[in-house]
């Protein structure tokens, strides 16, 4: 099998060396791999990427990591010990980007803090991952997840009022990793053009504030909380979820006072609500957003969800069915535009996604899904360090 990153994408000729764990920096440094740079996962000997053990349900390998670790090579390195940070800081030397998720602090722990990395290699982009940022009070702490959503105020919108709710996307990981991805694009282009690197650091909680932008505008100019309104949208009406005839479930939206004219004329048959000043602007519809629900409940209910979406889309208006995560990876729509792929896996080819953002010629870079420490020796061998002295985790002795 050829290795990693050889497959022609427009990052080939790019190394890229991660510490790397859970979602952050892994899909950053995917992404980064499927567009055909080397990708080198550093893992602690001591069983790896924690991913690596959440379940079991993709042929005894976790859904997680399977996700986020194709294309990856990966060395098991202690570097706690002398003789693997001597691999680690061959490996930097050679490297185009580093890429960390660490615990705060960690690196500059182990004598690789991203400034003095840069300062000894000029070419070299460094992004360090944190949950707080470098500085303020917060910057010793540890971040997961939900916790950076807890205290972005992400929960607080989603949900109920009376029953706040994470998200079930990570977005707080997914929105790291986009922008680190995004982040260490710019950065390459950059050095093409002055020859130099570049430390980019990435607090979650930056990413989070960023992705909450409309409502600390409104906290911000208003001095309201935005209030959650379950599945719809506090900042426009009629958007929601209603149940059909059949038994489905049609989500219907509007997203201007134009789109609202239509759904009720053209959709709903209700003319009268068109006309009717009290709904005429978004603002006025949010206030009476239970009015508006109540008749587009009503209608939806004495209608079955192919018909409601024929008639949608006829009127122009927005419409989707509320589906589960199966019927998704059953979706025409994605196989139709043959968005599926295989990779390969330690127990065998398994599905995955094409990357959702590829220029039409690139290839698709399809790498494996490597076991805890499988290119250990050859990339000591790499380097021109001795293999180590016992069989490396993930390898036959």
């Amino acid at each position: 099998m050829p290795m990693p990153g050889t497959g022609g994408g427009p990052l080939t000729g790019v190394t890229v060396v991660s510490l790397e764990q859970a979602i952050a920096a892994p899909l950053c440094t995917r992404h980064l791999a499927d567009l055909g740079a080397r990708v080198i996962k550093i893992e602690s000997p001591a069983g790896g990427d924690a991913t690596r053990h959440y379940d079991d349900v993709v042929h005894g390998m976790a859904a997680h990591f399977v996700w986020l670790n194709h294309g990856k090579e990966s060395a098991a390195l202690d570097l706690t010990a002398e003789a693997d940070r001597e691999v680690f800081g061959r490996l930097i030397a050679n490297a185009d980007v580093v890429v960390s998720n660490l615990a705060p602090g960690a690196l500059g722990r182990l004598g690789f803090a991203p400034d003095d990395l840069v300062a000894r290699h000029p070419r070299l982009i460094v992004v360090d991952i944190s949950g707080y940022g470098r500085g303020g009070p917060y910057d010793h702490k540890r971040a997961y997840d939900l916790l950076i959503q807890a205290e972005s105020g992400s929960c607080s919108i989603t949900g109920t009022p009376d029953a706040p709710a994470k998200p079930g996307i990570p977005i707080a990981d997914v929105g790291t990793a986009l922008y680190a991805y995004s982040s260490v694009l710019a950065a390459l282009y950059d050095r093409e053009r002055t020859g130099r690197g570049a430390v980019i650091p990435i607090a979650m909680l930056d990413v989070m504030g960023e992705l909450m932008g409309f409502a600390l505008n409104t906290v911000i100019h208003s001095g309201r909380e935005p209030v959650p309104v379950g599945l719809g949208s506090p900042m426009v009406a009629p958007y929601g979820a209603y149940p059909t005839r059949d038994g489905q479930t049609v989500v219907l939206g509007t997203t201007s006072d134009r789109e609202w004219r239509r759904l009720a004329t053209d959709l709903i048959g209700r003319p009268d609500l068109a006309a009717d000043e009290r709904y005429a602007r978004n603002i006025d519809r949010c206030a009476r957003r239970a009015e508006l629900d109540a008749v587009l409940a009503d209608w939806c209910k004495r209608h079955d969800l192919d018909d409601i979406r024929a008639r949608a889309d006829a009127a122009g208006i927005g419409n989707a069915r509320l589906n589960g995560v199966r019927a998704l990876a059953e979706h025409p729509q994605l196989a139709a535009r043959g968005r599926w792929r295989e990779v390969g896996t330690p127990a065998g080819p398994v599905p995955a996604l094409v990357p959702p953002a590829l220029a039409r010629g690139w290839p698709v870079v399809s790498g494996r899904v490597p076991a805890l420490g499988a290119d250990t020796d050859a990339i000591r061998a790499e380097v021109g360090c001795a293999p180590a002295a016992t069989a490396t985790p993930g390898q036959p002795a």
